[in-house]
């Protein structure tokens, strides 16, 4: 075990190359923390993120492998000797109108399903034992409006979001009180992924009632505020411009 002098609290943000969770990364490490930054595909960018960070360390992991989040838990542990927070921003979709059904076959289903389900499902196993010793231990789901209301890029995404949603809310009753976890709800959100919807982005600039879209800071800063709000666990706090407000 290699702890050093370093008594800072460690957090992993999978999913933390790009988008959501490279600002997650970087407000967390503003807040002090230890960033263990985690992605699969986007390795020059997840290693410039965390060469920004002071005292942060890139692992590629593919998260869709039900045994990668023990070997990147296992790896924290032996360089760091504790986990105090994990942040899930990885995160897959396809898009298909929700009218075209037979569009979505099971090779539609199955990579979204492991990676925005199962995924988190397994970091959070992984990671229990050293979150609970830690005393105070976070956990935070990106989820998505698309889990909430009616509407994203497909009905496989939709209800992706929709399960882990439930599954934060029983894992806060189940993991409580060294654990708390919680899950976010972004609208539309700009990022890479989002670039080219053009057509979505439309819609909410003139629907929504704050008539514009996210940016990716905005959702780190409502992540840290719940990692903060240590009298709240099972929620699904949404974070959409008002779009769900409307009828």
């Amino acid at each position: 075990m290699t702890t050093g002098t370093d008594d800072r609290p460690v957090a992993i943000v999978a999913g933390g190359s790009t988008g959501i969770g490279a600002s997650v990364a970087r407000r967390l490490d503003r807040e002090g923390y230890r960033v263990v930054v985690v992605g699969a595909k986007s390795v020059d960018e997840g290693n410039a993120v965390a060469a920004e960070l002071d005292g942060a360390t890139f692992l590629q992991a593919d998260l869709s492998d039900a045994g990668a989040p023990a070997q990147v838990v296992a790896h924290v542990e032996s360089a760091h000797g504790r986990l105090d927070a994990l942040v899930y921003a990885a995160g897959r979709t396809a898009r298909i109108p929700h009218p075209d059904i037979h569009a979505v076959t099971d090779d539609v289903w199955e990579p979204i399903l492991r990676l925005n389900v199962l995924g988190p499902w397994h970091f959070v196993q992984a990671a229990e034992p050293l979150l609970r010793k830690s005393g105070n231990g976070n956990v935070v789901v990106v989820g998505a409006l698309a889990g909430v209301d009616v509407g994203g890029s497909s009905i496989p995404y939709a209800v992706s979001k929709a399960a882990v949603h439930h599954m934060c809310k029983l894992l806060g009753g189940a993991l409580g009180p060294e654990i708390r976890v919680n899950a976010v709800a972004p609208g539309f959100i700009e990022t890479r992924w989002t670039a080219d919807w053009d057509d979505f982005r439309a819609q909410i600039t003139e629907k929504a009632p704050l008539r514009r879209t996210g940016h990716p800071d905005e959702v780190a800063e409502l992540v840290v505020g719940l990692m903060r709000a240590t009298y709240v666990t099972g929620q699904v706090v949404v974070a959409d411009g008002g779009l769900s407000l409307l009828p």
